[in-house]
């Protein structure tokens, strides 16, 4: 079999490195398909460096609401601002991205572990810089619809956009093809009734700059051991509480370690922008309530579609997938409303029915 023709994205890498074989990749990523060129010499340009040529992937599922136009825009706008982001220049109209040599923080201290001291005070020192950021701080463009900026401290308001996304364009939107495995799952459109009521009632906020996808994988450590912020994608304007909610959820630290950095989350952001810490002590519990419930309706997919390529996914890959969306699915169970939760082996079998209707609805067509 001949190999397959490289992707548009590839080529324009080529093009702009001037030399096909210093480009590396494609990386891991979600959202784009990406290479790391070294640009050619040019006389005015100091440090090239190496930089990362991107582009969106096509047919791509979008799981979170995006609020800026362009990552390059932002990133460019909070230089000076926020320490240890990618640089951005501009290449016959296209923005690149700096590469940041190193490793992710998730490579050497996996989900679960503890992160050193030094990792800790840099990613609460990156907390405190983002709550000094708010809308009228930045002159960039913006992609969300006006319903999805409400106004500043309505945290309420801001955490139903969330929800409304969560409903119409991860749930709704894709019911034609995933609706009898949610349903076969025991979730259903009654679920977003149950978590409106679960998370109804915050305190009031004063909104800031949000990274919102604070994990191990987009925090890279550079070999003089300082960290660097990567990804942008899905910053936002919004609630603060929901930044460091979206951060403990994701990065699982031990328990201890959470509660360090909860406490020393709410001094940094109060000295910083006073009242992002109130109601701090039941307001938490809801957004991570919220983000448990998001990733029932996002990870199911996710792991069909894995599955999916396959008629009959190796027992291995069920088993995982199995046992995961378990865990999911009873971290969900009470912001869901969901009064049972399937076994590992009653989910393998509804992930197999799945995939085997999906290889046959795919054959007829």
């Amino acid at each position: 079999m001949p190999p397959e023709p490289p992707s548009d994205a590839r080529l324009h890498a080529v093009e702009m490195s001037g030399d096909p074989g210093a480009v590396e990749g494609p990386l891991r990523g979600y959202h784009h398909e990406t290479y790391v060129i070294s640009l050619p010499p040019r006389p005015g340009r100091l440090d090239p460096g190496r930089w990362k040529c991107r582009e969106p992937r096509s047919n791509l599922f979008w799981f979170d609401r995006r609020c800026f136009a362009s990552e390059e825009q932002l990133l460019t706008a909070l230089r000076g601002r926020v320490s240890r982001i990618p640089d951005v220049i501009d290449v016959n109209g296209c923005g690149l991205q700096r590469f940041i040599e190193g490793g992710t923080l998730g490579s050497v201290h996996g989900s679960g572990q503890g992160v050193p001291d030094a990792v800790f005070g840099q990613i609460v020192d990156l907390f405190g810089q983002l709550a000094d950021v708010d809308a009228d701080d930045l002159a960039v463009d913006r992609r969300c619809d006006a319903a999805d900026r409400p106004t500043d401290g309505d945290t309420n308001g801001f955490l139903e956009r969330l929800v409304h996304f969560t409903e119409e364009r991860v749930y709704v939107a894709n019911l034609k093809e995933f609706e009898e495995l949610f349903t076969a799952l025991g979730v259903e459109a009654d679920a977003f009734k149950q978590l409106r009521k679960h998370v109804a009632g915050l305190q009031e906020r004063p909104f800031c700059l949000l990274h919102a996808d604070l994990h191990r994988e987009n925090f890279i450590i550079d070999p003089d051991r300082r960290l660097w912020t990567i990804d942008w994608e899905l910053a936002m304007v919004g609630d603060p509480l929901y930044d460091l909610a979206t951060h403990l959820y994701l990065m699982r630290y031990p328990e201890r370690q959470a509660r360090r950095m909860a406490k020393q989350w709410r001094a940094t952001v109060e000295e910083v922008r006073p009242g992002s810490a109130k109601g701090m002590e039941e307001d938490l519990d809801r957004l991570i309530a919220y983000k448990r419930a998001q990733s029932v309706f996002t990870d199911v997919i996710r792991v069909a579609l894995e599955l999916g390529s396959e008629p009959d996914p190796h027992w291995t890959r069920l088993v995982r997938s199995g046992l995961k969306l378990r865990q999911i699915l009873q971290d969900a169970a009470g912001p869901l409303g969901l009064d049972q939760v399937p076994s590992p082996r009653r989910i393998m079998a509804v992930l197999t029915r799945w995939c085997r209707a999906r290889e046959q609805e795919s054959g007829l067509n």
